[in-house]
């Protein structure tokens, strides 16, 4: 394993830049989580780490060493990168136990036998090495394929929403499993999502793109609590949003006040995360419709003409008058 740097790393496409000056770190053991919507940017970092293109300007590194720079990029298959995809991509006409064997060509056959075999025990398919891979789930594929990206020792991991196709109970144990498979290894992982809770629960360090932007880097719970910006508050699950000025410390929205650091008047946006508000019976704002979510209900409430949601325990009823409380914690302020 080894940790691996982007410093500065751009990558334009007929002229658009898909990437522009990120810089993203992963100590060695430690796993990323790249979040962002559809054309941020994600896949094309896991591109460039694999070497599968160049960079147009920065740097990558595994330890010290340089395998990309402008004019020079080391090949694919001599970074020794194991890389996870969506779609599994097994080889066809091998059993499990040949893909996960596929990488370790340079050792004797009985090696390669035993540690795939390993390996599959520690996927918890030991019992299906000789199966093709049109034999298997779609999930058994998916840990498959994790196990033969683990066998060789890559330095590190490159995982491309590798859930995304299976059903949420599979999903959650999935991901578990990977979890457990990356740390015991002590593997440098990339992990793909445009899902937030998953982004939350599988990363040691957070980088949320946007726009090829790379928007705050830092660890999921910082991000959460501190986020840098409107756009990464809204990475990380819903919020409500009022724009105003910052008058008296303050950004006043019609749902209550939101503490603002700004210089006084200054255009300010009030950025609320829906599960920061509380609601009690009252009279300044009204419960509009309630849905269930989970062990809470998603309650969308109206006050002078504002709409916002909250994330309550199940309570309120439609057409209820409420007060509303904002808690500090998960309420933020940012110039406009």
């Amino acid at each position: 394993m080894s940790a691996v740097s982007l410093s500065h790393v751009s990558r334009a496409y007929d002229g658009a830049r898909a990437l522009d000056d990120v810089s993203i770190g992963a100590p060695d053991g430690c796993i990323v989580a790249l979040l962002g919507p559809s054309g941020s940017g994600k896949s094309t970092v896991l591109r460039l780490i694999a070497g599968l293109e160049p960079v147009d300007a920065g740097e990558i590194r595994f330890g010290e060493e340089f395998v990309s720079t402008p004019g020079r990029t080391l090949p694919a298959e001599q970074r020794r990168v194991g890389m996870v995809f969506q779609d599994y991509s097994l080889f066809p006409h091998l059993s499990a136990a040949a893909n996960v064997a596929f990488g370790l060509d340079a050792l004797a056959r009985a090696d390669r036998e035993r540690i795939a075999l390993g390996w599959l025990d520690r996927v918890g398919l030991r019992h299906r090495a000789q199966a093709f891979p049109h034999e298997l789930s779609g999930g058994e594929q998916q840990r498959v394929a994790l196990a033969r990206a683990l066998a060789p020792k890559p330095r590190a991991v490159l995982l491309d929403e590798p859930f995304s196709g299976l059903d949420p109970v599979l999903r959650g144990e999935l991901r578990e499993m990977t979890l457990a498979a990356l740390q015991e290894a002590r593997t440098t992982a990339f992990f793909v999502t445009h899902d937030a809770e998953e982004a939350l629960l599988v990363a040691d360090r957070l980088a949320i793109l946007k726009a090829g932007r790379l928007l705050q880097e830092a660890a999921p719970r910082d991000a959460y609590d501190a986020p840098a910006s409107h756009d990464v508050a809204a990475a990380l699950g819903p919020v409500n949003v009022f724009d105003s000025r910052c008058e008296g410390g303050g950004v006043l929205t019609p749902f209550g006040r939101v503490a603002c650091a700004l210089p006084e008047g200054a255009p300010a946006r009030a950025v609320v995360r829906a599960e920061a508000l509380s609601l009690r019976p009252g009279s300044t704002a009204s419960v509009l419709d309630v849905r269930p979510h989970g062990a809470h209900d998603l309650v969308r409430i109206s006050a002078q003409g504002a709409v916002w949601r909250a994330l309550v325990p199940p309570r309120s009823a439609p057409g209820e008058n409420v007060d509303v409380e904002i808690q500090p914690a998960g309420a933020f302020s940012f110039s406009l």
